[in-house]
């Protein structure tokens, strides 16, 4: 679900009762325009935050990260509708980066590929600004993306792989375990999840979209 900008209706008053106009400053005219919370795709032009709040929050626990920055680069040229970011006064704080697959089980290709026109999204990588962990927005930005994805015609289910200890994360979402997944990544092995999205008639009649 996209955030939609909402212009409100001006009601006139006489000129003997408006206050009195305040001028304000660039620097206050600027944060007024900036949204509190904004929910968007992402762009090439976002790659290098994007690819910082990775790399922080996977190579401290991993040591690896899901995406390099030329693979985050190269997946928001080729499908910028397939990712989602959540800014909060024009600095991001949460994404999903997700790409198209045509398998029934993701392989190491699924890792690189973007399949265009398939029914299923590979959800590789999910991530929040380590200052803004513990407060639940990893959950809120998955519910908006599993939403937001369901509007989008063809597209039936969403795959992705996760460590054990981040199985029951997925499990609260609605996603089900499929089984171990075949890919691996330095020696690290994963779980293969998978959720069914509920369609676009049924989104857009329960979700707004």
């Amino acid at each position: 679900i996209m955030t939609q900008q909402v212009s409100g209706l001006l009601f006139f008053k006489p000129f003997f009762q408006k206050t009195p106009v305040r001028v304000d400053s660039p620097l206050q005219l600027r944060r007024h325009t900036l949204p509190a919370s904004e929910f968007r795709n992402l762009t090439p032009q976002d790659a290098i935050s994007v690819f910082e709040i990775e790399r922080e929050a996977f190579i401290s626990v991993s040591g690896e990260c899901p995406l390099t920055l030329d693979e985050v680069l190269n997946f928001l040229g080729q499908c910028p509708e397939l990712s989602l970011g959540w800014f909060e006064e024009g600095q991001l704080v949460a994404f999903i980066i997700g790409s198209g697959w045509d398998k029934e089980r993701l392989s190491q290709e699924a890792m690189t590929q973007h399949v265009p026109d398939s029914s299923t999204v590979h959800i590789h990588v999910l991530s929040v600004h380590r200052h803004c962990r513990q407060q639940g927005k990893g959950s809120i930005i998955l519910w908006r993306y599993l939403q937001y994805v369901s509007c989008m015609p063809g597209l039936r289910r969403a795959l992705l792989i996760c460590e054990d200890f981040l199985v029951p994360f997925y499990l609260k979402a609605g996603f089900k375990e499929i089984g171990p997944s075949a890919i691996t990544v330095s020696n690290m092995h994963f779980q293969e999840m998978e959720y069914t999205l509920c369609g676009q008639a049924y989104a857009r009649r329960n979700s707004d979209c």
